[in-house]
């Protein structure tokens, strides 16, 4: 269910954009990887020993070692809200420190 939601949510982006980009209105994606949030804490265990052990787990999957911050990931919607982005329509950016690059 989940990875269906989020092929939905990547064809229904590319599907508005082309019927609305020659209205000038510019849709995209934005696609998180792990981002440090309650919600990740809420999934990586009810008690801090679990937290720590399955945070430890998915940062060693990631290349850069670490989790996203929440700033990093609204930095990039920032700019695809700014006038520097004008060309971009239907894209999905991705913003997970190179784990779907692996």
């Amino acid at each position: 269910m989940y990875t269906a939601s989020k092929h939905a949510v990547l064809g229904l982006t590319k599907s508005a954009a082309l019927e609305y980009g020659a209205q000038g209105i510019r849709i995209n994606a934005v696609s998180p990887g792990t981002t440090q949030t309650d919600m990740l804490d809420r999934f990586a265990g009810e008690t801090e020993e679990e937290q720590q052990k399955t945070k430890k787990y998915l940062k060693s999957l990631n290349p850069i070692g670490r989790f996203g911050e929440p700033k990093e990931i609204a930095g990039v919607v920032l700019w695809l809200c700014s006038e520097e982005a004008s060309f971009m329509l239907g894209q999905s950016v991705t913003v997970d420190g190179g784990f779907t690059a692996t």
